[in-house]
């Protein structure tokens, strides 16, 4: 019995891992990075001490994010990432190895899913099961997604952004984009970089996206101040940015994330339509929590838009949900490794 409270749900992301225990809840949130010697391959540090490694690494460390869109872009890195989790949250055991049920992108290919299966049976897990991310976003959120009701969701992550409606506990429609919060930080590195002539690195754009950010033009426009280095003088320089150029900056990542969600709700069945309407959008992710992101969909679709109450950990939550239902759910569930 001891190995079944061993059991997990992960959440394989581009920008962070969230694990889930049997038992216990979210043991685990940390960034995807892992830092290697250059030379030797060697793994130095993974997740949060790694990220904060990122572009400060002398020439023979890097720090790489094995995830790129949601897929694995360095099998063995994500691997070897893995393992390390697996093994924080469940101690070296070579005899309890955890049950898996982790999830991916509803967009992937058959490749991409084999080789997450394939990553987490050799990180040490003894069963892995895969479960596309709208679904375990939809149960993390406290959808009852059994009922012949649809259900629309859509989960903006770091590196996608999932919408899909599900009914009788799969998905009818969907639609997954590789624009999500990732872009949005990338949008925000260009536009300074063009507007103002200053260099700012991921994490500064992080900030200004969560500090200043908006999905729609605020009463009260907010300013903060940001530093970076002047590609003119090459010194660093400060400078004050307002919430609507970051808007400007990060329009086009929002209309595509836009029209990804008109495409799904134009091929929405009729009859599952009017549930929608009734019950409006249900977002997760952290990219959801961009700042009006909620209201801009209630406007240019028509339908009330609603943040999940825990928006960043739904689906490790809903994947740890099926672990409790692994029996019932095994026909939704895409695959699995004995």
């Amino acid at each position: 019995m001891l190995g079944m409270d061993r059991s997990l749900g992960i959440d394989l992301g581009t920008v962070s891992v969230l694990i889930y225990q049997k038992g216990k809840g979210i043991v685990l949130q940390e960034p995807s990075v892992v830092s290697i010697l250059r030379d030797s391959g060697k793994v130095l540090a993974v997740g949060e001490e790694a990220k904060n490694m990122l572009g400060k690494t002398p020439g023979n460390i890097i720090a790489i994010q094995p995830m790129k869109s949601g897929v694995i872009a360095d099998y063995e890195i994500t691997e070897k990432m893995l393992s390390y989790f697996i093994r924080k949250v469940c101690g070296d055991s070579k005899i309890f190895r955890p049950e898996v049920v982790i999830c991916v992108p509803s967009g992937g290919t058959e490749v991409e899913k084999r080789a997450v299966l394939e990553a987490t049976m050799q990180a040490g897990a003894r069963k892995a099961y895969l479960i596309e991310e709208p679904i375990a976003a939809a149960i993390g959120a406290g959808l009852d997604i059994s009922e012949p009701y649809g259900n629309m969701i859509i989960d903006v992550g770091g590196g996608t952004s999932d919408i899909a409606v599900i009914s009788l506990g799969g998905i009818v429609v969907s639609e997954s984009l590789r624009v999500a919060g990732n872009n949005f930080d990338e949008d925000i590195i260009k536009y300074i970089k063009e507007k103002y002539s200053l260099m700012i690195g991921e994490k500064s754009a992080e900030t200004l996206k969560i500090e200043i950010g908006t999905a729609m033009e605020l009463k009260e426009e907010l300013f903060t101040d940001i530093r970076g280095r002047d590609l003119v003088s090459g010194l660093p320089k400060s400078i004050s940015i307002g919430s609507n150029e970051i808007l400007e900056a990060i329009s086009n990542s929002l209309k595509t994330i836009i029209e990804g969600v008109k495409i799904v709700m134009e091929k929405i069945p009729p009859e599952l339509a009017s549930d929608i309407a009734d019950k409006g959008i249900i977002i997760t992710g952290g990219g959801g929590l961009l700042r009006n992101f909620d209201q801009l969909l209630s406007k240019v679709t028509g339908v009330p838009a609603y943040l999940a109450e825990k928006p960043i950990s739904c689906v490790a939550l809903g994947a740890g949900k099926v672990l409790d239902n692994i029996h019932v759910l095994k026909s939704g569930l895409i695959s699995m490794y004995k």
